[in-house]
């Protein structure tokens, strides 16, 4: 991989690529939106409050895609881990086999679709609905090409994983539709093909549970740091996302042109952040200390951005992006979740204030969660009839 193309599979280019544009907003000469600071203070409050809520000892997890599987106050991971015998290494490549298809199936699902989870009889939607309704399909075997051993994802098995079954195990239906379906199916065959063609990160036969060792074996005295997770993950998994945007041949995944900085160019790495913030768990029950979360950043989607934009923070100078569909590719769109990852970072310490806690105690992995995530969905649904976000993005089921 050229350099050029290394150099934006990085945390740290996010940051600075976003901040590039923030600068922009701070001179009121970004082409998009107005930056208005003076409205922070108000929703980090809103922020605090919805964590005090949620957390009253303030004893906040990580944001992690672990939070969905527990929905309904049911831990249904700790069910199906229990009841299997597994060593803590095993354990951790069972975490690993289970968390990486169930974060790149967790684009938006769209409104109008639910899972109904017989066992804990209640119905989903939204990531909760994606989450349990993604665990049930891992628990099954469907991810596995051992059905002596059921709980783990290998590469052949995903090479022939499609849309239908998808569907199936999703409920899809013509009264149940799930945005995005031919993309999420594709994504995991072509993890197939990226696991397969990896030996040394993935083993032969190929197991995703296998990158455990890959990190364990990058760990120096048992401690590593998030933004190494981050590059490994984008380094292993970048041929995973369709062709997008490249660079001297390699794909750059979640990255936009925007001509607010230097190169044209905006990494944001969601899904694969996102990924990352759901490893954390995994590899300290077993035994590694991950250092440096705060080199991660927050996530630029709906319920972080719609956070900003509710609360006036950011607006924008064209009106009808908050009623018209929007295009993931747009300038204007790249401009918002710029923004929103720059803001969450000054939200975070804001909000640090109003509850009085250090960064060392509140990284950012637990602002998200407590937190800005859930409290931009409050905020939605106080404001909008079943709680949508207040933008409309037309997704293919691989970015939001």
């Amino acid at each position: 991989m050229s350099g050029a193309a290394s150099s934006l599979l990085s945390a740290q280019a996010v940051r600075s690529h976003c901040a590039q544009i923030m600068r922009l907003a701070e001179r009121d000469a970004a082409p998009y939106f107005r930056w208005h600071p003076e409205q922070l203070p108000r929703a980090a409050a809103y922020v605090a409050d919805t964590i005090r809520q949620r957390y009253p000892d303030l004893s906040v997890p990580y944001h992690s895609r672990w939070r969905h599987f527990e929905a309904g106050g049911i831990d249904r991971w700790q069910a199906l881990a229990n009841a299997v015998p597994m060593d803590a290494a095993e354990r951790a490549r069972v975490r690993i086999d289970l968390v990486i298809p169930s974060v790149l199936l967790d684009a938006g699902a769209g409104p109008d679709w639910h899972y109904d989870d017989a066992a804990g009889g209640m119905r989903l939607a939204r990531s909760e609905g994606l989450g349990v309704a993604s665990l049930a399909l891992f628990a099954g075997g469907a991810l596995s090409a051992d059905a002596a051993q059921p709980l783990r994802t290998d590469a052949a098995a995903l090479a022939r994983f499609d849309a239908a079954a998808l569907a199936r195990a999703f409920q899809v239906a013509p009264d149940n539709p799930l945005v995005g379906l031919e993309g999420r199916a594709g994504l995991l065959r072509r993890l197939g093909e990226v696991m397969a063609g990896a030996p040394k990160l993935f083993g032969s036969p190929a197991r995703l549970g296998n990158l455990y060792d890959s990190i364990a074996a990058r760990a120096d005295n048992n401690r590593i740091e998030a933004g190494a997770v981050l590059k490994l993950l984008l380094d292993a998994l970048g041929p995973v996302w369709p062709g997008r945007l490249t660079v001297d041949g390699a794909n750059l995944g979640d990255c936009w042109r925007h001509p607010g900085t230097d190169d044209g160019l905006v990494p944001f790495h969601k899904l694969t952040q996102w990924l990352t913030y759901s490893l954390l768990e995994p590899l300290e029950e077993a035994g590694l200390a991950v250092t440096g979360l705060d080199q991660l950043t927050g996530l630029p989607e709906y319920r972080n951005g719609g956070l900003l934009l509710d609360f006036g923070i950011i607006t924008p100078r064209d009106p009808s992006f908050t009623s018209r569909l929007l295009s993931v590719d747009e300038p204007a769109v790249v401009e918002w979740r710029a923004l929103t990852v720059m803001a969450l970072d000054r939200l975070a310490d804001a909000v640090r204030d109003e509850l009085g806690v250090t960064a060392a105690q509140f990284p950012l992995a637990r602002i998200l969660e407590g937190g800005t995530w859930a409290a931009g969905r409050r905020i939605a649904a106080e404001r909008r009839p079943g709680g949508a976000p207040p933008v409309r993005i037309d997704s293919d089921g691989t970015v939001f």
